[in-house]
């Protein structure tokens, strides 16, 4: 178990006993993976375009590859091209769970820099439409770019205004096929890259990310078309920003059910 040197003691009390027992593997250094971009290649290909780099294969996600950290994969010609794209693995298992189709209506709700965005375009085939809405201006504007890069022509990009998500909205109110919701969190599960953050997280900071996901699940309920799906995820190992949020929605939204992800 780790100590309160390591993580915030009222911290680690929050954590469920089976994650409490291997707290300490989250002070570890962390991989670097990468999604093969299928829009432009095929993952065999890139085992050879960047052979120099040793790359692995990892079977739970089709396109994913996993390369030793601190690879310099940015100055490859794999990476310029597009080819590649820096994503981890839950990354890629949150679009593979989504079920993304050709010809589907998708929001990607909480977009960022779009990194998921590209990753359903590539499932999408670059066919149907897929918004990438988020409330951070500088981040959402990184992905024209990307988007370009990756030969992903269906990315479309909106901006919300914080509060008034559901104005912005309104015109895929109950049409979208997908709604991704990967909501802002704790960031509990990230701290092998941002060892600092447990630090910064407090009491009152967790209430008001937990507050927050509760609003955005629920308007991601007005989005969705009959039939469709919600696809929650936070990188969190904290249960009340993962099957707790879950739990709430189903008691309060009837008619909804969970599903579990099958694998690849």
């Amino acid at each position: 178990v780790a100590s309160g040197r390591t993580i915030p003691g009222w911290l680690v009390k929050r954590f469920a006993a089976p994650v409490r027992r291997d707290l300490d593997a989250l002070m570890e250094r962390a991989p670097l993976d990468l999604r093969v971009n299928r829009l432009k290649t095929s993952r065999e290909s890139v085992l050879g375009d960047l052979a120099d780099l040793a790359p692995e294969p990892i079977d739970t996600a089709p396109n994913a590859v996993r390369l030793p950290p601190d690879s310099d994969v940015l100055t490859t010609d794999a990476y310029r091209d597009g080819r590649v794209e820096i994503q981890d693995l839950g990354s890629q298992l949150i679009c593979q769970a989504s079920g993304a189709q050709p010809g589907m209506t998708v929001l990607d709700l909480c977009a960022g820099a779009g990194g998921k965005t590209l990753s359903l375009a590539a499932l999408m085939q670059n066919r149907g439409r897929l918004i990438a809405a988020d409330t951070d201006r500088r981040r959402l504007n990184q992905l024209p770019d990307r988007a370009e890069r990756a030969g992903a022509t269906i990315a479309e990009t909106l901006l919300l205004d914080p509060g008034k998500e559901a104005e912005a909205l309104s015109a895929l109110a109950g049409q979208c096929d997908i709604v991704v919701v990967d909501a802002p969190c704790s960031g509990t599960g990230t701290w092998r890259r941002n060892p600092e953050t447990r630090w910064r997280l407090t009491p009152k900071r967790l209430e008001a990310v937990t507050a927050l996901q509760t609003r955005l699940l629920d308007l991601a309920a007005t989005m969705v078309a009959p039939g469709g799906r919600i696809v929650y995820a936070v990188c969190s190992l904290l249960d009340e920003e993962g099957a707790g949020q879950i739990d709430r929605f189903l008691t309060g939204h009837a008619g909804w059910t969970a599903m579990p992800h099958e694998g690849p």
